[in-house]
């Protein structure tokens, strides 16, 4: 018995072999301050792209909303959203889910739209620190199945 405790001892007083190491750097410590909102519209291949909109910062998931519903702007990207003059979004945040109110009806928006929506909110909420897993609850003004969905973006995992 005492030869294990010597021998458990020892390893102990051996440790695992690590050597400490000096500082490593690793660049530059993030500022704080943002480019912008990243928004997603779709490509001529119709496929989801993000697109950089300059503000100088992050910005909150209602801000992006509208600046998507206000659409593409002068770039070569297109939209499965219906233009709409009202662009304000109700957003909730619960646990684990992101409730977006549009000012929307479900035939105003393709399934690639409702996509654009979906991956906006998520990627804002993850640009300022929450979690991937979040899901996206998309409400239209008209009564539809489709509202009651929580979903992900096919772009961000």
């Amino acid at each position: 018995m005492k030869r294990i405790w010597w021998a458990a001892v020892v390893l102990l007083l051996a440790g695992c072999g690590v050597q400490p190491s000096g500082v490593t750097d690793a660049g530059q410590a993030p500022t704080g301050v943002a480019p912008g909102m990243t928004l997603y519209f779709v490509d001529a291949h119709q496929r989801l792209r993000p697109q950089l909109r300059p503000s100088g910062h992050l910005g909150t998931i209602s801000e992006a909303m509208s600046w998507l519903l206000a659409g593409p702007g002068g770039s070569n990207l297109h939209t499965g959203i219906a233009s709409n003059s009202t662009t304000q979004v109700v957003v909730t945040t619960t646990p684990g889910v992101i409730r977006l109110r549009v000012p929307l009806a479900i035939y105003e928006v393709t399934p690639l739209g409702i996509d654009q929506i979906v991956c906006t909110a998520l990627g804002v909420n993850v640009q300022s620190g929450g979690s991937r897993t979040m899901k996206v609850q998309v409400i239209f003004t008209t009564a539809t199945s489709e509202s009651a969905k929580q979903r992900t973006c096919p772009l961000i995992r």
